[in-house]
């Protein structure tokens, strides 16, 4: 069994946390954490400790924490040449302490408290410093999901860029069509349809076969109409940005 010591009690941990714990090819043998409060949900299924001079020996070390604490952290732990990987998309592998050997275990996925998540859909990207190791991290990896990627440290962060457009930005798309929702007294459930055929046909046409709307047909008339309706000066010029693009994209089929 690979033995892993789990730094962190956040969203991602949580999430690691329960499929490592119920893997037959995973032995979790502690969890740190900077308050006994947030090792409550871990207290009673595992070893855990907030003093990194207590941690027990591991095959890897995983560091499920905030990009800036990482690399300080890393300098924390008392574990010379041991086996030490974060789960960030952004941050290099670089940015572990020296004194160990490096690596990332990053799961490609959004995650929210109280949403349960099957982690074996869950692309993981992976890299280290060393082949040993990374045959290692793989072993991990599969033990929970069947989609496992090496992945270096610049391709990583092209792809927590492309991430951040097609998740984090979509669903700020979603906040501000709620609030128009809201002001046409309609439920934003009525959009639900739309979203899913929206994200469904991307499994069969590329991103560039599948846009349709106003932009996409450069209706300036009607790109103008809605443009309109946008009150806030941000929003409008967002608006007038993301059309613009899309209007660019097509230009040539015009």
């Amino acid at each position: 069994m690979i033995k892993v010591v789990l730094i962190g009690t956040g969203k991602v941990a949580k999430h690691l946390f329960k499929a490592f714990y119920i893997s037959k090819q995973i032995e979790l043998v502690q969890v740190i954490g900077r308050s006994k409060t947030s090792l409550l949900p871990f207290k009673e299924l595992v070893d855990t400790s907030t003093n990194y001079e207590n941690i027990k020996d591991a095959d890897i070390y995983i560091i499920a924490i905030s990009d800036t604490a990482i690399n300080p952290v890393s300098e924390h732990l008392k574990t010379n040449k041991k086996f030490v990987v974060h789960t960030s998309g952004s941050t290099p592998m670089k940015s572990i302490s020296s004194a160990h050997r490096k690596g990332v275990f990053y799961p490609l996925q959004t995650f929210s408290s109280g949403r349960e998540i099957d982690l074996s859909e869950v692309p993981f990207c992976l890299e280290t410093e060393y082949k040993e190791d990374y045959r290692l991290l793989q072993k991990l990896a599969h033990a929970v999901s069947e989609k496992v990627y090496s992945i270096n440290s610049e391709q990583r962060k092209l792809l927590h860029l492309a991430a951040v457009y097609v998740n984090n930005f979509t669903n700020h798309m979603y906040f501000q069509g709620n609030k128009y929702c809201e002001k046409a007294g309609v439920p934003f459930s009525i959009l639900t349809p739309l979203i899913i055929e929206t994200a469904k046909k991307i499994e069969e046409l590329s991103p560039y076969e599948a846009q349709t709307g106003p932009g996409r047909r450069n209706d300036k008339d009607t790109s103008k109409s809605l443009e309109g309706l946008i009150g806030d000066p941000i929003q409008k010029d967002i608006f007038a940005l993301v059309t613009k693009s899309i209007e660019n994209t097509y230009d040539q089929e015009l």
